[in-house]
C-alpha cells in the first residue's frame, strides 16, 4: 500500500492501485441480515451498502416514474442541483462514507436543466460529492479539521479527446465500478430487470398501482449490490478505497411511440465509497462463523496449544483486533483478569511472548450431568427469596410498574398485545417506558442515518436551490420539489433498510409547494417483500389523527421553532459543467456556499409504543429528524418538518446485565448469574427475549465441565431458573465456576514430612500445657533477651541462607525431566550447586546434606532449623533421582529420539 502515493500513482502499474479481493472479508450479505446477526465490525459496511441500495431504488423509481404522469413534451427528470445536492446529502450525514456518485452510461442520462433539450441525452453524467480535508481552508480560521466541506464535480464533464477523464473508458485504469454493472448487455431476453409494486393512495383518496423496475432482489445472485476490490483512488481523493455499487434501471429509448421496442435497462450505477483503513482485518484463523476468502487469516499470535482467537471491533487496519481467550479445558492465570489483549501481544518481545499469554490446564474436569432432579427445598428457599419477584408475581399492564421487574411478566404482556386484542387495552398501557428500548439508538443507528440523509438533502435543496434563480445561456434552474420526488424518497428508505418498516416525509403546514398539507408515508406489512404501500397522510380529516398533532412532531417543531445556532453547517464546492456537452468545469454561481442542517443528535426517539390504530399492527420506535429550509423573505431559517423512521421493537436485542445506577435500561440486573464466581456479557442478536447474555468466570475462577464452550449460555440459564420456580426437574444449582486450581493441588511428600517432624517436636509440650498457657510461653519468649539474641546469630541466618537451595529443587520437580542433567540432578536450580555440577552427581548432593543433618542434630543445642533445610533437600535430591532413572533407562526417552531423528533423515 505504500507503495503507491499521490506523487506516483499515475504512473504505478495497473495491478498496483488494486489490492487483492480477499484483503476485505466478511462482506455483509443481504441474504443473511435477517437471520444471523451481522459482525459489530461490519455495521458500516452494512450501512454503505444499504445506502448504495436505496439511491439505486430512488433513481431507479423517479426516472421511471414519468409514465404516472401525463405524456407532455417536457421532462419530469431531476435537475442537476437534485443530483448534486443528493450526493452531497449521503455523504453529509454518515461520518464513515467518503464520497457519493452516480455513474450514467453514455448518452443514457436525461436533465431537465437545459431549455430546449426534451428527449436529448448528455453524452457522459456522473455527479461526485466527496469529503474534503478542510483544516487549511480560510473560511475556518480555528485550523481544525471539521469535515464538512465537500467538493461535488460532474465527472462526466472534460475535454473529448482526454481518454483518461472519460470514465467509461479502460484508460481510467480505477472504474472497477463502473465495470461492474455497466454497460449493461441484454442479450435476447428483455424482462431480466426485477420488478417492485407500490400502491399509491393520494390525498383524495384516489389509488393507483405502479410496477417499476429495479436493482436485483435479495433472494437474487448476485444481489441488488456489487462490491469492488481496495483502489487507490487516483487523482482524486489519492486514498485507498472500497465501494458498494448496485445499479439504475431505466425503460429505454423514451418518448418512441412504441412502446414494445422500449424495454428495461440499467442505465447508470450508485456508487458509495469509504476509507479501506477504517475496515477492521480478521487475524483469527479460518473455522465455523470465520469463513474463508481472508488475506489475514491465521495471523494472530494466539497460543494455539491452550488458546484461541476472537476478533474484536474498532481496530481498524492495524494489527491486534483481536482477543485470545483460553481454549475449553484451560483457564487463565490467577492473576489475570481478561483474555489477552492482541495489541498487547503484537507489541510483546519474544521472551515476554514465550514466558506469558498462556493459559493453564484445568484439572479434575466433570461431565455434564445426564439425568436432572428437582432442586432441595432449602436450595430452592433461597432463589425464592433471592428473586422473589418471580414468585410473587405481577401480570399484566401492572408488570412495568413494579419495584424489580419480573423479565417474564414483562415479556409476556408485550407478546400479548396483538392486533385482535390491542384496542382492548387502557391507551396508555400501549406506550411503554423509554428504558424499555435501551440500546435503540446504538443498534437501530443504521435507520435513524437513513432519515437525516433524507433531511438533510430536503435542508440543502431548499437552501441551496432557487427555482427563481435565472442563469445566462440554456441553463435553467431546478424546479421546486414535486411530490413525485418526495414520493420516491420515502419510498427509497423502506426498500434499502429491512428493518425499517415504515417511513414518512412529514411537511409542516404551508411549507411544501402548492399543498397546504402533504406527508407522503410508505410501509410494508412483510418482512421480505417486493410489494410496497405509499399514501398521502394529508388525506386524514379527523384532528387527532393528524400528523401535525403527533408528539414527535410537536416536540420537533417546539424545539425548532426559534434558535437554529446548534445546527451543522455544510461547505459546498460545486464545479458544474459548461454546457450539455460538457467539455470542462467551471465554478457554481455561488462558490463556495454553504446550508445549516440537523445531526444524528438532534433527532427525537419515541418511547416504544403499539401501533393500533397504524398500518403496521406491532410494537414499534420511531426516530425522527427535522429539515429546514429559507422563510419567505430569505432571511432566517425556519423549520418546514420532519422525517421519520420506524423499526419493530422484536429485533432490539435486550441487555440483562448488571450496569451503572444512572443507566436507563428496564431489564437491567436481571441475568441469572451467579455474581460470586461470574459475571454477565451480551450477546449479539438474540432478540428482544430473554436469555441474550453468557456468564463468564470471574478472576480466579474456572469452567469445571468438559463442553465446547467456557461459559454458561443466558439461555440455559433462564429456562433452567423456571424450572427451579416451577419447582421441576432442574440443574441450576450446577451452573457456577469453581475455585481455580482448587482441584489441581497436591500434596508433596516433603512437605508432609516436614509437617510430621513438627508435629513429632511438639507433641510433649501440646500435651503438657493447655493452649492459653501455650501461648503465654510463646509471647514471653519471642519478647525474651534471648530470643533476640538468637535471631541476630549465625545460628538462625546460616540456615535461612541455605533454604534457597531445597526450595529451588522442590520447584524444578514440577519441570519436565528432561531437564534433568546426566551428571547431577537439580544442579541448575541455584547457583550454588551450579558451581559444583562438574563434578558431583546425585550422590555428592545427597551425600552433603545428609552430613550436615547429622551436624546439626549432634550440635548442642540442636539447630532443627538446619536439620529441616538438608532434609528436604534430601528428598528432594533423591526424587529427582527417581524422576532422571524413570525417564532415561525405564521409559528409554533417548532411544526413542534416536529412532525419531533416523526416520526423520
Amino acid at each position: 500500500m505504500d507503495k503507491v502515493s499521490t506523487d506516483n500513482c499515475y504512473i504505478s502499474h495497473l495491478d498496483d492501485l488494486f489490492l487483492p479481493e480477499d484483503s476485505v472479508s466478511h462482506h455483509p450479505d443481504v441474504k443473511e441480515i435477517n437471520i444471523n446477526p451481522v459482525f459489530p465490525n461490519r455495521t458500516a459496511m452494512l450501512h454503505l451498502h444499504n445506502m448504495a441500495m436505496t439511491r439505486a431504488f430512488f433513481w431507479s423509481y423517479i426516472l421511471q416514474s414519468r409514465f404516472i404522469r401525463p405524456a407532455i413534451n417536457d421532462t419530469y427528470d431531476p435537475g442537476m442541483m437534485y443530483y448534486f445536492l443528493s450526493s452531497v446529502a449521503d455523504v453529509s450525514s454518515n461520518p464513515y462514507i467518503n464520497a457519493s456518485s452516480l455513474y450514467f452510461s453514455p448518452n443514457m442520462s436525461y436533465t431537465s436543466s437545459y431549455r430546449g433539450f426534451f428527449n436529448k441525452t448528455m453524452p457522459r453524467f456522473a455527479p461526485r460529492a466527496l469529503r474534503a480535508d478542510d483544516f487549511n481552508d480560510p473560511v475556518h480560521l480555528q485550523k481544525i479539521s471539521t469535515l464538512n466541506t465537500f467538493y461535488v464535480e460532474d465527472q462526466g464533464a472534460y475535454e473529448p479527446d482526454s481518454l483518461s477523464k472519460d470514465y467509461t473508458s479502460d484508460f481510467y485504469r480505477i472504474n472497477e465500478w463502473y465495470s461492474l454493472w455497466l454497460p449493461d448487455k441484454v442479450e435476447k431476453r428483455h424482462d431480466t430487470k426485477t420488478t417492485y409494486q407500490v400502491e399509491i393512495r393520494y390525498a383524495n383518496n384516489t389509488n393507483e398501482t405502479f410496477t417499476f423496475h429495479g436493482p436485483p432482489g435479495n433472494d437474487e445472485t448476485p444481489g441488488p449490490v456489487n462490491w469492488t476490490k481496495p483502489y487507490f483512488d487516483c487523482g482524486r481523493l489519492n486514498k485507498w478505497l472500497v465501494a458498494a455499487v448496485s445499479p439504475v434501471a431505466d425503460i429505454y429509448p423514451r418518448h418512441t411511440q412504441f412502446r414494445h421496442i422500449e424495454y428495461p435497462t440499467y442505465t447508470a450505477a450508485v456508487v458509495m465509497e469509504m476509507d479501506y483503513d477504517r475496515i477492521d482485518i480478521n487475524q483469527c484463523p479460518p473455522s465455523e462463523g470465520n469463513d474463508k476468502p481472508n488475506r489475514f487469516a491465521s495471523t494472530a499470535r494466539c497460543k494455539e496449544e491452550t488458546t484461541e482467537c476472537e476478533p474484536i471491533h474498532g481496530w481498524g487496519f492495524r494489527r491486534g483486533g483481536y482477543q485470545c481467550r483460553c481454549r475449553p479445558g484451560f483457564r487463565l492465570p490467577s492473576i489475570v483478569r481478561r483474555p489477552y489483549l492482541g495489541e498487547i501481544i503484537e507489541r510483546a518481545t519474544s521472551d515476554q511472548y514465550y514466558n506469558n499469554f498462556d493459559c493453564s490446564k484445568i484439572g479434575w474436569i466433570q461431565r455434564l450431568p445426564v439425568q436432572w432432579e428437582k432442586a432441595h427445598p432449602f436450595i430452592r428457599a433461597i432463589y425464592a427469596d433471592r428473586y422473589y419477584q418471580y414468585v410473587n408475581s405481577t401480570s399484566g399492564p401492572a408488570s412495568l410498574h413494579t419495584e424489580r421487574v419480573n423479565i417474564y411478566e414483562v415479556l409476556n404482556f408485550i407478546r400479548g398485545v396483538q392486533p385482535h386484542n390491542c384496542t382492548e387495552y387502557n391507551p396508555t398501557d400501549l406506550f411503554l417506558n423509554g428504558d424499555i428500548a435501551y440500546g435503540a439508538e446504538e443498534q437501530f443507528e443504521n435507520q435513524a442515518k437513513m432519515a437525516v440523509r433524507l433531511a438533510n438533502f430536503i435542508s440543502a435543496f431548499l437552501q441551496v436551490s432557487d427555482p427563481k434563480e435565472v442563469f445566462s445561456g440554456t441553463r435553467v434552474a431546478d424546479k421546486p420539489l414535486t411530490e413525485d420526488q418526495m414520493l420516491g424518497e420515502t419510498l427509497a428508505l423502506i426498500l434499502g433498510d429491512s428493518k425499517i418498516w415504515s417511513a414518512g416525509t412529514y411537511w409542516d403546514r404551508n411549507k411544501f409547494t402548492n399543498r397546504t398539507f402533504f406527508a407522503p408515508f410508505a410501509y410494508k406489512t412483510e418482512l421480505n417483500t417486493r410489494k410496497f404501500k405509499l399514501e398521502d397522510m394529508a388525506r386524514i380529516n379527523n384532528t387527532d389523527e393528524a400528523y401535525t398533532n403527533k408528539p414527535w412532531f410537536q416536540f420537533l417543531k417546539q424545539r425548532w421553532s426559534t434558535n437554529f445556532d446548534s445546527l451543522e453547517k455544510f461547505f459546498l464546492k460545486m464545479k458544474i459543467r459548461d454546457d450539455e456537452m460538457g467539455r470542462y468545469l467551471k465554478h457554481y454561481e455561488r462558490y463556495p456556499t454553504f446550508y445549516r442542517a440537523a445531526s444524528i443528535q438532534h433527532g427525537h426517539w419515541t418511547q416504544p409504543y403499539y401501533d393500533c390504530k397504524g398500518h403496521l399492527k406491532q410494537w414499534v420506535i420511531t426516530y425522527a429528524a427535522p429539515f429546514f429550509g429559507w422563510d419567505n423573505v430569505k432571511v432566517k431559517l425556519e423549520f418546514k418538518g420532519v422525517v421519520a423512521v420506524t423499526m419493530s421493537l422484536m429485533s432490539l436485542d435486550l441487555n440483562q446485565c448488571p450496569d451503572k445506577y444512572y443507566i436507563p435500561n428496564a431489564f437491567k440486573s436481571t441475568d441469572k448469574c451467579d455474581r460470586s464466581s461470574s459475571y454477565c456479557v451480551p450477546i449479539q442478536g438474540r432478540g428482544f427475549d430473554s436469555g441474550g447474555y453468557k456468564c463468564e468466570c470471574l478472576q480466579g475462577y474456572e469452567y469445571p465441565f468438559e463442553d465446547l464452550i467456557t461459559y454458561y449460555d443466558g439461555q440455559i440459564v433462564e429456562a433452567e431458573f423456571q424450572n427451579i420456580i416451577e419447582d421441576k426437574q432442574t440443574r441450576i444449582d450446577m451452573f457456577k465456576c469453581r475455585l481455580a486450581g482448587a482441584s489441581s493441588i497436591q500434596c508433596s511428600v516433603v512437605v508432609l514430612l516436614a509437617l510430621m517432624m513438627f508435629l513429632w517436636k511438639f507433641r510433649v509440650i501440646f500435651k503438657r500445657y493447655k493452649m492459653s498457657a501455650l501461648a503465654k510461653k510463646l509471647f514471653d519468649q519471642l519478647k525474651s533477651k534471648e530470643f533476640r539474641e538468637y535471631l541476630m546469630s549465625t545460628h538462625f541466618w546460616g540456615p535461612v541462607a541455605n533454604w534457597g537451595i531445597p526450595l529451588a529443587a522442590i520447584a524444578d520437580t514440577r519441570k519436565d525431566p528432561s531437564f534433568i542433567s546426566g551428571k547431577m540432578t537439580v544442579v541448575a536450580a541455584c547457583e550454588m550447586q551450579s558451581a559444583i555440577s562438574d563434578y558431583k552427581g546425585l550422590n555428592s548432593l545427597s551425600l552433603y546434606s545428609v552430613m550436615f543433618m547429622r551436624f546439626a542434630w549432634r550440635v548442642q543445642p540442636r539447630n532443627l532449623l538446619l536439620f529441616a533445610c538438608h532434609f528436604t533437600n534430601t528428598c528432594a535430591q533423591l526424587t529427582q533421582g527417581a524422576r532422571f532413572v524413570n525417564y532415561y533407562y525405564v521409559q528409554g526417552e533417548p532411544k526413542k529420539e534416536a529412532e525419531a531423528a533416523v526416520d526423520t533423515k
